[in-house]
């Protein structure tokens, strides 16, 4: 029987990969590389082979997708920001099984959702982001589920989550599931961004006080209340992907009956305007 071994909300912005160049953003972003690195050392530690992201960077229009090629391998260069993200080799193996076990799963519960095996459809820097660090200590399958949902409710992809945990407890994977985007998800507008240093600040004070109430709220385990407020938190903050990636994390850790206390392993920062942190949320 396979299982979850670990979960958490990460974050994948475009100065972690600039951290390592030389330029003014070198070093920045060092703790929160840092924490991609310990998530990778404890999902070895656990065992896991494999990592599901959801990743709010994989926008779909109509239906739920899961990437399940056999493997992964190429140069990213971004097309949102080119500047930042340009000719990342990556090289991943897939888990194709996986993938198709919880596109058929979902489909079951009532979401309807397709898995791909197509060297053509690439993948997003949600997911080849994270990846980029973590392979470095522990390189595992990769599965990627597009959380970047434009018409869906957060009720399926609260389902979605619940067919990651059934199709997983049904494998043999022992799996590291992986909510990437960001809390609040505000940009800064292209004539603000410099006189507000905007890679470095956030775009609205509001937002960085609701993102903090929300990591008081996982920190203490009073998920139930976070769930309460989800979709208006991702309406009026501008939640990246419109949460679905949180969505679908807590479906596969059991939604509002989930108490876990979070840990924290990059502590909160801005960048570009958003709110960014690393959070490991055990699995019960």
């Amino acid at each position: 029987m396979g299982e979850i071994v670990l979960a958490a909300k990460i974050t994948h912005v475009p100065t972690l990969q600039m951290s390592e160049q030389e330029g003014p953003i070198k070093g920045k972003r060092q703790a929160a590389i840092d924490g991609h690195l310990e998530i990778a050392r404890r999902a070895k530690a656990l065992g896991a082979d494999t990592v599901v992201i959801c990743d709010t960077h994989w926008l779909v229009n109509a239906g739920f997708h899961i990437n399940a090629n056999s493997r992964f391998k190429g140069l990213l260069t971004s097309s949102e920001f080119p500047q930042f993200i340009r000719d990342l080799p990556y090289d991943h193996q897939g888990n194709p099984e996986l993938g198709s076990a919880i596109a058929e799963k979902a489909t079951e519960l009532g979401v309807y959702t397709l898995a791909h095996h197509l060297d053509s459809l690439d993948l997003e820097y949600g997911t080849l982001v994270p990846m980029h660090f973590m392979s470095r200590e522990h390189d595992m399958k990769v599965v990627s589920v597009a959380a970047f949902c434009t018409v869906h409710d957060h009720d399926e992809s609260r389902v979605i989550g619940e067919a990651i945990r059934a199709a997983v407890d049904a494998s043999d994977s022992k799996v590291l599931l992986l909510a990437s985007g960001s809390l609040s998800h505000k940009i800064w507008s292209n004539k603000e961004y410099a006189p507000n240093n905007g890679t470095f600040t956030i775009s609205s004070e509001f937002n960085r006080q609701v993102d903090l109430m929300v990591l008081d709220m996982w920190k203490r385990g009073d998920h139930a209340t976070f769930l309460k407020i989800l979709g208006d938190y991702a309406n009026h903050c501008s939640g990246e992907g419109s949460m679905h990636d949180t969505a679908m994390l807590y479906g596969a850790l059991g939604w509002d009956s989930y108490t876990e206390q979070c840990e924290i392993v990059t502590d909160y920062f801005p960048s570009s305007g958003t709110g960014q942190v690393n959070v490991i949320f055990p699995v019960p």
